[in-house]
């Protein structure tokens, strides 16, 4: 579900043990961070994106949840391509010193980004809102993006229009999170009770995301990030990668230990009926995700 594994607010997302390493399991088999990137290559070097570099003496970015900076750097490779004349300073606000010190150091195998500065702020996202709030900040940005964090913060609305309102005249705030019916909002939402008791209090979709940007009145785009994980080994008795991919996708240390024989059952038959579709015999969980690129300027309500 987490496409970056990131600790935020008082939630602390867990990073380590069976769960990164059914993250990792996730991230190879199903390609969402190449699916994510393709995406960006589109919307950043489209005629809308145009518009943030033109006639700027510089730029700023703010990556939210940036995790070790895969997304991050990407990114600015693209920006810094996109206009290579402009001098671009970064913000970063990702809470875990570990992620922080994988970013640092992925950075530094990036010539073409080493010039760039960068502020690092190893704190949550409510904590960077109440520092900027009570110092007075006036800092704002051209571009800020948040790829897959929105989960853990306790105020969905409340946490978009602050950045929002950190943007420049032209800026973009750009969301990628999961999509609307898709296996994760299914599953999720079915099992909303026995699954969001952990690190995840409640869950949202792009669905939800995309009812809070309407009642905030800001315009934005949106584009479909298709994608698709075999699940096939979840329904093999003793399968280990089956075990790792369930543990990961319900957040259960464990899924055979840890759920009641009637749960496991019924969320096995969901991911199999309900969530994912058959294929040459494998099980094809539909975890899409939506890009949302919202725009500086809003609508009148």
């Amino acid at each position: 579900m987490v496409s970056v594994i990131m600790a935020t607010e008082e939630k602390q997302a867990g990073y380590g043990g069976r769960y990164a390493q059914g993250f990792q399991l996730y991230v190879k088999l199903s390609q969402e961070h190449k699916a994510i990137l393709q995406c960006l290559d589109y919307v950043l070097t489209g005629e809308e994106f145009e518009r943030i570099g033109a006639g700027k003496s510089h730029l700023h970015v703010l990556g939210v949840g940036s995790g070790a900076g895969e997304i991050d750097t990407h990114v600015l490779s693209v920006l810094h391509s996109s206009f290579p004349d402009v001098p671009i300073a970064v913000d970063v606000v990702e809470p875990s010193t570990e992620l922080t010190e994988q970013f640092k150091a992925l950075l530094a195998t990036m010539p073409q980004l080493q010039k760039m500065p960068f502020a690092w702020h190893t704190m949550s996202c409510a904590e960077y809102q109440k520092k900027v709030q009570d110092d007075g900040e006036t800092k704002q940005f051209d571009l800020i993006h948040m790829v897959q964090m929105l989960y853990y913060v306790d105020d969905y609305a409340g946490t978009i229009k602050f950045f929002h309102s950190l943007l420049k005249k032209d800026g973009k705030l750009l969301i990628v999170h999961e999509g609307a019916n898709t296996g994760w909002d299914i599953l999720w939402k079915t099992y909303r009770k026995e699954l969001c008791s952990k690190t995840i209090s409640d869950y949202l979709s792009a669905g939800d995301i995309k009812v809070h940007l309407k009642s905030l009145g800001l315009q934005y785009v949106e584009r479909i990030i298709p994608n698709t994980l075999d699940i096939t080994d979840c329904f093999v008795q003793g399968s280990e990668a089956g075990e790792l991919l369930l543990d990961f996708m319900t957040e259960q240390d464990h899924f055979h230990r840890s759920l009641t024989p009637e749960l496991r059952a019924g969320i096995l038959d969901l991911l199999r009926n309900k969530c994912s579709t058959v294929k040459d015999g494998r099980v094809l969980f539909d975890c899409s995700l939506s890009c949302i690129v919202i725009s500086a300027c809003s609508v009148c309500l």
